[in-house]
């Protein structure tokens, strides 16, 4: 009698508990993960954070936590935490075991493989008793966005003409330094070198002066990106390394001319992730403010052609009141292109071809 009684006595405190923890468990937990940045360049370094907090004095036995991140970002194996890679994206799961009135923070390691935006939009929780006999399942809404921009390409793999593209001066100068003399004196702007800071007027007028060189008031770059990786394709990108290349070109293209103070604009037959059909076209501006707002159009750029080449040409240059120089990042040259780029020169735009190829590390 003494033994039925025992596993009746048994049988009740798992099926309490059980409910218990069914009912409870969630109740006054709070789960959040984060990324320790809000954007950094491939290659950079970061912390993914997860945080729970128990606010109730039954504890959490266990808790998985699960979600789908791309495989751009790298994270490190750790104790209770476990990645399976996929081809393109990887499944994440986290264990939790939590006192009540606890909380626990992890911090992953992460390696920003490559450029991208990466959101953070939800989560599976499953939790259950203390015997694993009974568990439960909910989602977790969360709001993180991890901006990864395109590196930079090496400056010494832009090979252009070394003629300059408004008048007889030999030299490039967005690419050396200003040959010209100096003409005045113009307020600091974000961007601007502590070098051109002329403290005198500085010290005059009580706010910073920079020198004003003879080619800022108008000198203007855009900076043009092809996603079609050959001729007379449509939609689909066979060689996305190779794009992926042309990305980080453009990338070191309008990172060195916002850095000289020239107006830079940026624009690619490729859409936005978050704004399919149409292509992506910066205005004119300059300042670290601006480079930041190109860099992350390329981050959020979808290899995908939205329209050819060469009808992005006719409509930018549409568009183009004043003169400026261009400079067209592709895989290739077609008629079409040609043609839409004789256009271009015939309205006073300067206009160079950068080629793409991979270098043969990339190739691999």
């Amino acid at each position: 009698m003494g033994i039925h009684w025992f596993i009746l006595s048994a049988a009740a405190v798992i099926l309490i508990q059980g409910w218990i923890f069914r009912r409870f468990a969630m109740k006054r937990l709070s789960y959040a993960r984060e990324f320790s940045v809000k954007n950094c360049f491939e290659g950079d370094r970061i912390e993914m954070i997860e945080r729970l907090e128990n606010r109730k004095w039954l504890p959490v036995p266990w808790m998985r936590v699960e979600s789908i991140l791309h495989t751009g970002l790298k994270f490190e194996h750790l104790f209770n935490f476990d990645v399976s890679n996929g081809q393109f994206y990887q499944n994440h799961k986290s264990l939790f075991s939590l006192m009540g009135n606890k909380q626990l923070i992890r911090r992953h390691p992460v390696q920003c493989m490559q450029r991208g935006c990466y959101r953070l939009t939800s989560a599976s929780v499953t939790f259950g008793d203390l015997f694993g006999l009974f568990k439960s399942w909910k989602s977790v809404t969360l709001q993180e966005e991890l901006i990864v921009y395109p590196m930079p390409a090496d400056r010494s793999m832009i090979q252009l003409p070394s003629r300059s593209w408004q008048g007889d001066i030999s030299v490039r100068r967005w690419i050396v330094e200003d040959p010209f003399y100096v003409t005045g004196v113009r307020d600091y702007q974000a961007g601007d070198s502590l070098k051109t800071i002329n403290w005198k007027a500085t010290a005059r007028s009580s706010r910073l002066q920079v020198h004003r060189r003879d080619f800022t008031a108008d000198y203007r770059l855009m900076v043009l990106l092809n996603v079609e990786d050959h001729a007379d394709m449509w939609e689909v990108v066979n060689n996305t390394a190779l794009i992926e290349q042309g990305i980080r070109l453009a990338a070191a293209l309008v990172q060195y001319a916002t850095e000289q103070g020239l107006e830079t604009g940026f624009a690619t037959n490729g859409h936005d992730i978050d704004i399919p059909g149409l292509p992506i076209v910066t205005q004119m501006n300059s300042g670290s403010d601006h480079l930041l707002y190109m860099l992350e159009r390329m981050a959020k750029l979808a290899i995908t052609s939205v329209t050819p080449f060469y009808l992005l040409l006719d409509k930018l240059e549409e568009k183009m009141d004043e003169r400026c120089d261009v400079v067209i990042v592709s895989a290739f040259m077609s008629e079409k292109i040609e043609l839409a780029i004789d256009r271009l020169r015939s309205h006073g735009h300067g206009v160079e071809w950068l080629p793409l190829q991979l270098e043969a590390g990339d190739a691999a």
